[in-house]
């Protein structure tokens, strides 16, 4: 008897090891990203610096070749999280979905043209041919047409002609000069303006113009509420370990140097361009304003419609995880 009761105890002790030891795991947080995404930068940051360790996470990331591929990796369960816009986050809440946002980057895009363009503002653009990387829905062309709607009482789809394809062709066509304009992602933009192209106005400015706050980042990281209530304090240790390596890469030239290969810059301005637009990026260290935000999704769902922001025409509560 004496001899089972030890054995007994000798299990429910390994059993208990067992469990303690799965409960003090370092919680893993896999982040489903675009291979040559600009999102690799902070990231490798992140794991360069140990600032996962540092906040009790261990970062995992997961390359996949399109944006898609990363959004059905998280969905499927295959990640914990991925890069998306805080809109597409909202459509989903609506309906029904547990997702959340974490803020990464308030980059946004703008419109471009040939530096011997004699455009000077919007209105100019009357006309002309303009490349729109992203597709008629894309955010940067709906609030371009709004603000050349408001300020210029100008049909800015009806009255140029759109081509649209993806970023690199994009950016490929406006340096050759084929069409009058282009809007493109902002680290093409930077690309362009690099090789001699200027901004004819940005989003950012175009959105102060419409009464939006360009403060609001548009990008994040989308998890699940499932997720994190699984890791409690996780969002709080994923939201810092970013802000470590935003601060890091803000303030300091030497830490672009390991990431010169990830950027893919082709000349010294280039690379230049993309740090310094990478920078003005950096969103505020501070709660996302919901008010804001309510605004530019309602615009959205003006211009872009159903086909946009599905059910979401004003902002669903808890799209933005507490991180503090």
């Amino acid at each position: 008897m004496r001899q089972v009761f030890g054995i007994v105890a000798a299990l429910v002790l390994g059993i208990w090891t067992s469990v303690a030891a799965a409960g003090s795991e370092t919680p893993v947080v896999r982040v489903a990203v675009l291979q040559i995404g600009t999102v690799n930068w902070e990231l490798d940051t992140i794991e360069r610096n140990g600032f996962d360790a540092a906040n009790g996470f261990d970062l995992t990331v997961l390359p996949f070749a399109d944006n898609g591929a990363t959004r059905v990796a998280f969905e499927g369960g295959e990640a914990d999280a991925a890069v998306v816009d805080w809109i597409w986050v909202a459509r989903q809440r609506a309906a029904g979905k547990d997702y959340v946002f974490i803020p990464y980057s308030r980059a946004v895009g703008g419109l471009v043209v040939p530096d011997t363009s004699p455009a000077r503002t919007l209105a100019d653009m009357a006309g002309k041919k303009i490349g729109i990387a992203g597709g008629p829905l894309d955010k940067s062309w709906l609030i371009l047409r709004a603000y050349a709607r408001q300020e210029f009482e100008l049909d800015l789809e009806g009255e140029t002609e759109q081509v649209y394809g993806a970023p690199p062709l994009i950016y490929k066509t406006a340096v050759a000069g084929e069409t009058d304009g282009a809007i493109n992602f902002w680290h093409f933009l930077a690309r362009m303006k690099a090789e001699g192209m200027r901004e004819l106005i940005s989003v950012s400015d175009a959105s102060v113009a419409l009464g939006l706050d360009p403060d609001v980042p548009l990008l994040g990281y989308v998890m699940k509420e499932s997720f994190l209530a699984a890791h409690p304090g996780i969002a709080e240790a994923f939201h810092a370990a970013t802000r470590q390596s935003k601060s890091l890469l803000a303030r300091d030239d030497d830490a672009w140097q390991p990431l010169r290969d990830r950027m893919n810059a082709q000349t010294e301005a280039q690379f230049t361009a993309l740090r310094e637009d990478f920078r003005a990026g950096i969103p505020p260290d501070a709660p996302v304003d919901a008010d804001s935000a309510d605004r530019l999704l309602r615009l959205m769902a003006e211009l872009g419609g159903e086909a946009l922001v599905g059910a979401a025409v004003t902002l669903p509560p808890g799209v933005f995880a507490r991180t503090r």
